[in-house]
């Protein structure tokens, strides 16, 4: 069973998805230009560049590898094209197994990564390891209970029935 947002690309690209991801940039922009130090990670969701702002000499956008049975890549786009990054992708990966020394990044950024991913607790607990000491992790995502969340727990239970 796939836990994703169904629809979330074609979504993004009607009236109030491109609102929401005008509204999330701001934010990110906020949330992470004055955030200091060497390597940042954004995970996930291509279609916001959320380290834009930042000014971290290494900066990375990795996406869940093709197959993955978790993750962004999965629900937002069956193809590169299709999701139109900003940001190259740097890497495929699985969210709950980083490519990266323990302590090495200063900044991590998961737009909406928690909630498309089969285990959210330990995607954060990978990202806590990754993460230096004084490290900063950014999170952005929908509200389970809410409408739009309502709308997705009904369309998992469509697809499961075959619908």
């Amino acid at each position: 069973m796939s836990h994703q947002i169904i629809g979330l690309t074609d979504w993004l690209k009607t009236p109030p998805g491109e609102y929401l991801l005008d509204w999330e940039r701001e934010r990110f922009d906020q949330a992470v230009g004055d955030i200091f130090g060497y390597h940042a990670l954004q995970l996930g969701l291509p279609e916001v560049d959320a380290l834009r702002a930042n000014r971290m000499p290494h900066q990375w956008l990795a996406l869940d590898a093709p197959g993955a049975s978790t993750g962004p890549s999965a629900s937002l786009s069956a193809s590169p094209e299709a999701a139109a990054p900003v940001r190259q992708v740097a890497l495929l990966t699985h969210s709950v197994a980083l490519p990266f020394a323990a302590n090495s990044l200063d900044l991590v950024v998961l737009p909406h990564t928690l909630e498309l991913s089969l285990d959210p607790h330990t995607t954060l607990s990978e990202v806590e390891r990754v993460l230096v000491p004084e490290g900063r992790v950014v999170i952005c995502g929908l509200n389970p209970a809410s409408l739009w969340g309502l709308r997705q727990q009904r369309a998992q239970l469509c697809r499961r029935l075959g619908f």
